[in-house]
């Protein structure tokens, strides 16, 4: 069981909102797609589940060519971010509703509700309305009803966006194990990150209908093919600072050194571009190798036990994330350090030419 993606590319009205795109999906995996906002990740769940109609490509269920077929004859279900169900109907009903218009008997359906509510842990409710559950508990009850149609694709666009941060917490703890058993391919849309390193599986990496890349998702955590892919998967986005390599030694933003060691040995002498993730800047020097970094403090923000500094190194602006509550006044010169271990490299095209030590030893 497989979902084949070929050139597939949509254009609305001269606007490409999904640029020509090439995706395999596998039988049984989760495939999270990532990007900001308008990125593109509705849009290619749309053309996947059969809502919309490429207009390039074409797209392969299990081979076959399905890019034509109505989404009413695909084995497709979604979820959204709204929690979509029937108000008048009892949760029993709401998961049953799909069954029923395949026509299954009254045995059969009953058999697979259970299941299906027994694997949500929804057995409990299943004579109350949705609207007497909290929020995970109608969004549990939404994703049962595409569960139990034995669908092949289950797409998941941004599901747990509108629910408060414990109940995310629980929604995303579960997910894996559903996916597990329900054995269909999943795809889940999100914005965060945090949550695809949570899910696993693999992630595609989306930027303005483009995908950047696709892969293991600590793979393409540890090594972004680009720095758009890594300014994508990080959160806040990655920081960037002009670099030169000089013989055996590397220069960051005109005003650090260090030695060129490590992956760093093997490039040749220029100019590239240093990425480096907002956790990896300290305002101590934790490391004998780290480099010192004059910044001017524009803001803090306090999260109760982390701090984000928002900085400025001559014209570019960086995000520190520093454990810890600090007292600082914005205006104000700070030092920060950085190790170089946790740099990467790209050349001036954005193309990845070193992953950062540390993740090319993970």
């Amino acid at each position: 069981m497989t979902l084949e993606l070929q050139g597939v590319s949509r254009v609305v009205e001269g606007r490409a909102h999904i640029h020509p795109t090439d995706l395999t999906l596998a039988k049984g995996t989760m495939n999270v797609l990532l990007g900001p906002t308008l990125s593109g990740k509705t849009s290619l769940m749309r053309l996947m589940a059969g809502l919309d109609a490429p207009t390039t490509g074409r797209i392969l269920w299990n081979g076959a060519d399905v890019t034509g077929q109505r989404v009413q004859d695909r084995r497709v279900a979604m979820v959204y971010q709204q929690f979509i169900n029937y108000p008048a109907m009892s949760v029993y009903d709401n998961i049953a509703s799909p069954l029923r218009l395949m026509g299954k008997s009254k045995i059969e359906i009953d058999r697979e509700v259970r299941a299906t509510a027994e694997m949500l842990k929804l057995t409990p409710m299943l004579d109350r309305k949705p609207l007497a559950l909290s929020g995970g508990q109608q969004q549990r009850c939404a994703l049962a009803r595409a569960l139990v149609k034995g669908a092949g694709l289950v797409l998941l666009d941004e599901p747990l966006a509108n629910l408060d941060y414990k109940l995310r917490e629980e929604l995303r703890a579960e997910i894996p194990r559903i996916f597990e058993e329900s054995g269909a391919i999943f795809v889940y849309a999100t914005t965060e990150p945090e949550e695809a390193l949570l899910l696993g599986g693999h992630t595609a990496t989306l930027w303005e209908g483009r995908v950047t890349q696709f892969g293991v998702t600590p793979q393409v955590y540890r090594r972004p093919a680009d720095a758009t892919t890594a300014r994508v998967f990080s959160d806040p986005p990655m920081n960037f600072v002009p670099a030169a390599k000089m013989g055996h030694r590397m220069n960051f933003g005109g005003r650090a050194n260090a030695p060129a060691d490590g992956p760093f040995a093997a490039l040749a002498d220029g100019r590239y571009q240093a990425g480096f993730r907002a956790n990896h800047l300290a305002i101590n020097r934790h490391s004998g190798a780290a480099v010192e970094f004059v910044c001017e403090l524009v803001v803090t923000e306090i999260t109760g036990s982390e701090t984000f500094l928002h900085l400025m190194h001559g014209a570019d602006r960086w995000v520190g994330l520093v454990h810890g509550v600090h007292d600082l006044a914005p205006g104000s010169q700070l030092s920060v350090w950085l190790d170089p271990a946790h740099v990467y490299l790209f050349d001036e095209a954005g193309a990845l030419v070193a992953p950062a030590a540390y993740a090319a030893a993970a």
